[in-house]
């Protein structure tokens, strides 16, 4: 979604803006703008398109600027245009804001009688007006209390006004909002990567907290105006991290991340001997699982995609059932919760929107919640009553790889601190599981080293206008997420279905060279899935399998085999999910897209 920056100090504020756009770009965005304090005085500069539209914009005077705020708008009122670009401004007050404003429609009526003129069709200059209707009347903070007290809906507000040039406020309503502190200068952002090169250590605003920042001094308030106690948090995260690190592109290096990023999230969590897990870490103790009945698992988009195979983890592992809801039909369901369920919202940023309605739902309704998420601090960890953080680390393409294989593993270790706090299976059977858990990063190495296979595989395929993917059972949903990614990154239509289901509808589609990814695990659904195969060849299917068992057959009637060495069932869904990511970049790739900001989609979807 969009992106925020701001800065004082005594450096080049613009400058620390753009750099701090540039990193925030992961967002998706159609425009971009700074606002910049110089002698008093605000100085506008926006423009639809990329940031370096922007930056052509950029004068000598600009570089003068000690305080800025920028802002990159991902569209949610009025086309991209440079009328529609943050900041807005109104009587020496600009701002930027990420998030929806629900009764802006009326607020603009109330504003346009009392005499105020919109150039924009945004949401965003009714806020702009409004504060400056209250600040004409009392001071610039108390009008932003009193502003943001009528707003309906979700903001992460950003503020500079010209009768207070030493001062840029920040106010957060379900969209996330951080500040970074250093002694003789301050930053805030939507997200700690817009400043990390400078500053390591932050506060995490929560739901209706106001900051206000001067060069050597911080206040936060509530939205009654009452000021506050919050601690400073180091990121551990360092600047490299969020780089490229040598690869043509951000998703290709958390590809290939993923062995690192599986072994930290395993790190600490399981006992090397693989005979226990760390309940502290998990957020909740042997007792309080061993209540637990039921389970309900939500989360969007790939996330969803792990839930999925969350449930057949939990099902099979600790015998606890298990329902799984995409977060935007979850919420708006009237739904009996079980005595003793459990919610577990998934989140790679922790400020999904639906997800975190989702969550408080459930918590409304007296459920206990835990959240599986990436982002130290975020909101999702915050507002839940327990919280496993995945340490996948920064993940900046807006198709998630790295995030989506830590939520498989912490969903596998969830299941057996659930299992193991139940009683439900013996120990051998643990020690057998979590020991296979262990071997688990050096199998992604394994898998990874498939890419150059996988390279010519999307040579063949690259102009083919539609995939189907298949796969069964705990494979079902990985043939979702296989076609998810190929759609989200390259375009091509391409989807996902139960193997056994293909039959039902699906199968019309297939007709000589019409390319089929099956995925085939070495288990009980080998030879109902070969029978699945059969089908397609039969009508001259295109079939690519990837597969981790090795068998004649399954080579002999596939027109491409990929063997990928597996674990058991459960671990392979993260080894066959490495290659299908690859699959889905080197065809995006060859197809000329922009990999890491596909069109129409956004990182961090925070708006309904």
């Amino acid at each position: 979604m969009c992106g925020i920056i701001g800065y004082i100090g005594n450096k080049n504020a613009v400058e620390i803006a753009m750099e701090g756009l540039k990193k925030l770009e992961y967002r998706g965005y159609d425009s971009a703008g700074i606002a910049a304090l110089i002698n008093g005085k605000i100085h506008t500069v926006k423009c639809k398109g990329k940031i370096k539209n922007l930056e052509s914009l950029i004068n000598e005077k600009l570089k003068k600027a000690k305080i800025a705020i920028g802002h990159t708008r991902w569209a949610t009122h009025g086309k991209p245009s440079d009328e529609n670009a943050h900041p807005h401004c109104s009587g020496g007050i600009a701002l930027v804001h990420n998030g929806i404003i629900e009764n802006y429609a009326e607020l603009k009526k109330e504003l346009e009688k009392e005499g105020y003129k919109f150039i924009s069709e945004t949401d965003t200059e009714v806020i702009a007006h409004l504060i400056k209707k209250y600040r004409d009347k009392m001071p610039l903070e108390k009008a932003v209390i009193n502003a943001v007290s009528r707003l309906k809906g979700s903001y992460a507000l950003v503020i500079i006004d010209e009768q207070q040039p030493e001062k840029i406020i920040g106010v957060r309503m379900e969209s996330p909002l951080v500040v970074g502190v250093m002694e003789d200068e301050k930053f805030i952002a939507s997200d700690v990567p817009a400043f990390l090169n400078y500053c390591n250590r932050v506060i995490f605003l929560e739901d209706g907290e106001m900051a206000i920042l001067e060069r050597d001094e911080i206040k936060i308030y509530d939205i009654k105006g009452k000021e506050k106690e919050k601690k400073l948090i180091s990121i551990t995260w360092t600047p490299s991290m969020a780089e490229k690190g040598g690869f043509k592109h951000f998703m290709l290096k958390e590809i290939y991340e993923q062995p690192r990023a599986l072994a930290d999230t395993i790190r600490g969590r399981v006992f090397p001997d693989g005979s226990k897990i760390n309940y502290d870490d998990l957020g909740l103790t042997q007792n309080k699982l061993n209540l637990i009945r039921k389970i309900y698992l939500v989360a969007c988009g790939t996330s969803y995609h792990a839930c999925l195979i969350g449930r057949y983890m939990i099902e099979k592992i600790a015998a606890v059932p298990v329902e799984v809801d995409i977060a935007s039909e979850f919420r708006y369901r009237e739904i009996p919760f079980e005595k003793d369920s459990l919610l577990i919202a998934i989140t790679q940023s922790g400020e999904t929107a639906d997800t975190l309605a989702a969550l408080r739902y459930a918590k409304k309704s007296g459920v206990k919640t835990l959240t599986i998420c990436n982002v130290l601090g975020s909101t999702a960890s915050r507002e839940a009553d327990a919280v496993f953080y995945t340490h996948s680390g920064p993940e900046i393409g807006v198709a998630s790889t790295k995030a989506f294989t830590s939520q498989i593993v912490a969903l596998y270790i969830f299941a057996f601190a659930l299992s193991m706090a139940k009683k439900y299976a013996s120990k051998i059977v643990y020690k057998k599981f979590l020991k296979e858990l262990f071997l688990l990063p050096r199998m992604a190495e394994e898998a990874l080293k498939l890419d150059d296979n996988i390279q010519q595989l999307a040579k063949e395929l690259y102009r083919k206008p539609n995939f189907l993917y298949l796969g069964r059972g705990v494979n079902y949903p990985v043939a979702l997420e296989g076609a998810l990614k190929l759609k989200e990154i390259s375009y091509i239509h391409a989807e996902g279905y139960a193997a056994g289901e293909m039959k039902h509808g699906p199968i019309a589609l297939v007709e000589e060279g019409f390319p089929v990814i099956f995925i085939v695990s070495n288990d009980l659904y080998l030879e109902k899935t070969l029978s699945n195969i059969e089908e397609i060849k039969a009508r001259d299917g295109f079939i690519i399998t990837f597969s981790s068992s090795n068998t004649d057959k399954l080579k002999k009637i596939s027109d491409r085999f990929i063997y990928v060495e597996g674990l058991n069932s459960y671990l392979d869904t993260v080894l066959f999910s490495i290659p299908l990511q690859l699959l889905a970049y080197h065809v995006a790739l060859l197809r000329g897209c922009d990999v890491d900001q596909p069109r129409n989609l956004a990182k961090s979807v925070t708006v309904e």
